[in-house]
């Protein structure tokens, strides 16, 4: 049977282009987010699958690469379901991880401890522009840390980073899990109904008001109920205006200090940001994870067409490995779309330095060659990219291709 070059499905062979950003983007990552106190941690790629089957990561449960026991506890003759042949997974996300490893280790983690997580997930997903089954993904995430200080600085070193990578007029889109809540009991749904109603909310950008409405009219609930809750949509206003009025509206129903939140972290994050974005309520804004509990925003960009990043408080996640819940909130970009945009813009890596090509006769003598290779080391000392390489038959060919790789200068030298 012929081996097979292409990479498995949903997976991707990096060129050498592609990884020079990467690992810009990967570089720009820490030192920005080190300026605002994460620190860098690492968890193992599988996780036990009672982890990740859990019940907290949404549709991505559904998606979990599951890894089949080894060696004696493997028993294929004796297996009835799936639990006698499965005990972990490759991980679909870094919060699962950093859960169960603050768990582990919070004896000897700061309070609060700022955690900056970079490394592959996987998930069995339909791929799609800017989306595979293996990726990398990068979350900073605070925990232990209770107050909207959280959402702000998550808000701030995560613009800060886009604003570094020349991205512009992009909008953070911020919500609360809370709100949504109180407007669906304002309304009179039916509280064991609501995650059906934010299902249907989250489609709003695609089917619109109208295909909300008759959505959850398929779904059987009261068209009062459905006429009360979308009414609100149609008066909120995506800036701190919108907060206060839908703080007015649900009096009696939503905790205040919920709106006074949202609009704290809305105009602190305006008045104190340092790049070009522009911060929107939205009150349609979901997020899939069932581990939300406060806050929650998405990153969206024109440019892609939809979210590049997003995240939010999860103050129950950790209890479920400790027995007592641990605030928490995290921001994740998406890594993937990231490169992929700066890719398709043509991006250049700022102070580069120099790039030269040495290119060499076959045949060079000794001491040239060794002549070359001292030269090319004291370039190299002062920060000079040097390539030496034999000239091939077809020196254009060879010239372009080094051209197309940033290389500016180039010597040459033939036998005397």
């Amino acid at each position: 049977m012929a081996l097979k070059k292409k990479p498995v499905t949903g997976m991707k062979d990096i060129m050498p282009k592609e990884m020079e950003i990467r690992n810009y983007v990967i570089n720009m990552i820490r030192e920005t987010y080190g300026t605002f106190g994460f620190q860098s941690i690492e968890t193992p790629c599988v996780e036990h699958i009672e982890n990740l089957c859990s019940k907290q990561g949404g549709d991505n449960e559904k998606l979990i690469f599951k890894i089949m026991k080894r060696g004696e506890k493997l028993k294929l003759e004796n297996a009835t379901q799936e639990a006698d042949l499965v005990d972990s997974g490759l991980r679909y996300d870094l919060t699962v991880p950093l859960s169960r490893y603050y768990s582990n280790n919070a004896n000897d983690l700061p309070v609060p401890f700022k955690a900056l997580q970079m490394g592959n997930v996987w998930r069995a997903d339909r791929p799609q522009r800017g989306r595979f089954r293996q990726f990398m993904q990068c979350d900073i995430d605070t925990l232990g840390e209770a107050t909207i200080l959280a959402e702000t600085e998550l808000i701030l070193a995560t613009t800060t980073l886009l604003g570094k990578l020349d991205f512009h007029n992009f909008t953070i889109r911020i919500n609360d899990r809370k709100l949504l809540k109180a407007m669906a009991q304002y309304s009179g749904f039916p509280q064991e109904s609501f995650d059906t109603v934010f299902i249907i909310l989250d489609k709003m950008d695609k089917i619109g008001l109208d295909g909300v409405a008759e959505e959850l009219a398929g779904e059987g609930f009261m068209q009062e109920s459905i006429d009360k809750y979308l009414g609100m949509f149609k008066e909120i206003t995506s800036d701190i205006s919108g907060v206060r009025y839908i703080k007015e509206k649900l009096e009696g129903v939503l905790d205040a200090s919920v709106a006074e939140d949202l609009e704290t972290i809305i105009a602190t994050v305006e008045e104190v940001k340092t790049a070009d974005f522009r911060m929107a309520f939205d009150p349609t804004l979901v997020r899939g994870m069932s581990y939300y509990t406060g806050p929650i925003f998405e990153i969206a960009m024109d440019e892609f067409g939809g979210s590049v990043g997003g995240g939010g408080r999860y103050d129950e996640m950790i209890g479920k490995f400790t027995g007592t819940n641990t605030p928490a909130c995290g921001l994740s970009i998406g890594f993937e779309r990231i490169v992929m945009l700066l890719l398709e813009r043509g991006y250049e890596i700022p102070g580069k330095g120099n790039k030269k090509v040495y290119l060499l006769e076959k045949n060079l003598p000794a001491e040239k060659l060794l002549e070359i290779l001292k030269k090319a080391a004291q370039e190299r000392e002062n920060g000079t990219k040097v390539n030496i390489a034999i000239m091939k038959k077809n020196k254009k060919f060879q010239k372009d291709q080094l051209i197309a790789d940033g290389y500016t200068e180039f010597e040459e030298f033939y036998r005397n």
